[in-house]
């Protein structure tokens, strides 16, 4: 069954250089934006939360920096992202506000959506972000990244916030409407493939070399986002996005290419965080906590009664009930010595006694791993 962008809840959405920058006058391409902040619009209208992927900052500031070389220094494009990234952001926030929308801007690396203490950071600013109702827009932080900056970055940075925020659609904006056997521009024969079940050696031998011109992608990172986004149970569409509100033609059947979620994709971080992460401390919890966690809630500190260990924020540790049963196993929003002093209260509580007011939860019920649900006392 073909995914649905008008029923996903949470979609992000990635946009390249040669889309967002037009190439004549290294400017951001207006018009086009305004129609795909409009598209935007249209599906936060109808209740789904939108994640954006930007490229196109060093793009902008090339020719202000008179940087006309076509391979630039690492510092060169350094230098060129901290410029260009200005006007990015300007471009982003005027279009989203003549929707009356409000844009964030997050620079991010792929470490962050991979060290655990800056994934929790990273996603908790997300998912603030989306609860106040704003549109993030994310792109590589190029000026301080090194290896980062490389072929295909953020189409693989896009599958990984894909995968941190447990978004239902990726869609890959492109300058092509999907996956082909070959490369058309090159292969008259070549087949659009409209459907990829799952990815096999033979579909990843489709991928080509990058584009010339301002695109630093091509269908071969689109691939790995896909590798990427498809394991973490995220649908993908690789579309085109050259046409006005791309979106919506997506929406309405417009060509393009989907791949579909593992099945089992959505429990593949948890089945890390239960069997590959050794804990650090243990959470006593009381047994109205227990019941709760059955449910599926997160863990508040309200019902923790104990805490053991030496552990710090987003380190795995063990969540053990009144009789010393083992129940879950998490990673920790707070470490040990701020965990001990926030035990047994409210989160209205956590100012006054930690000098700061942190997350509500002590373990996310995304990062926390149920051993026996129906084992919990008062959970059948």
């Amino acid at each position: 069954m073909i995914p649905s962008l008008g029923s996903a809840r949470r979609v992000v959405v990635k946009i390249g250089s040669a889309l967002i920058v037009d190439p004549a006058t290294a400017a951001p391409r207006t018009q086009w934006l305004q129609s795909l902040t409009q598209d935007i619009a249209a599906l936060a209208a109808g209740g789904a939360e939108v994640i954006v992927v930007s490229s196109g900052a060093i793009s902008l500031a090339r020719r202000k920096l008179n940087l006309t070389s076509a391979k630039l220094k690492l510092e060169e494009k350094q230098a060129a992202a901290a410029v260009g990234q200005i006007r990015l952001a300007q471009a982003w926030s005027d279009a989203l506000s003549e929707q009356h929308l409000t844009a964030a801007q997050l620079l991010l690396t792929l470490e962050d959506t991979e060290d655990r203490r800056r994934y929790l950071n990273a996603r908790a600013t997300l998912t603030t972000l989306l609860t106040l109702r704003c549109i993030p827009v994310i792109n590589e932080n190029d000026s301080v990244a090194t290896s980062e900056i490389r072929f295909g970055d953020n189409d693989r940075l896009a599958a990984r916030v894909a995968e941190m925020m447990q978004a239902d659609v990726l869609v890959l904006l492109s300058d092509i409407d999907g996956l082909y056997t070959a490369d058309p521009r090159r292969n008259p024969d070549a087949v659009h493939i409209p459907l990829v079940e799952r990815l096999t050696p033979e579909i990843e031998a489709c991928g080509g070399e990058p584009p010339p011109g301002y695109s630093s992608g091509g269908m071969r990172t689109k691939l790995i986002a896909a590798r990427i986004a498809t394991q973490a149970g995220v649908a993908m569409a690789i579309a085109l996005g050259h046409r006005p509100n791309p979106l919506q033609a997506i929406a309405q059947g417009a060509r393009c290419s989907w791949f579909l979620p593992v099945p089992e994709g959505r429990s593949a971080r948890k089945n890390w965080i239960a069997g590959h992460l050794a804990p650090l401390g243990a959470l006593t919890i009381d047994s109205g906590a227990a019941r709760a966690l059955a449910k599926g809630s997160s863990l508040l500190p309200a019902g923790i009664i104990a805490v053991s260990g030496h552990f710090e924020r987003g380190d795995a540790v063990e969540v053990l009930g009144p009789d010393g049963s083992r129940i879950a196993r998490g990673l920790a929003a707070y470490s040990a010595s701020d965990a001990t002093i926030i035990a047994g209260h409210r989160s209205e509580d956590f100012e006054a006694l930690l000098g700061f007011r942190g997350r509500d939860e002590v373990i996310h019920r995304d990062d926390l791993v149920l051993f026996n649900p129906q084992a919990v006392p008062g959970s059948h």
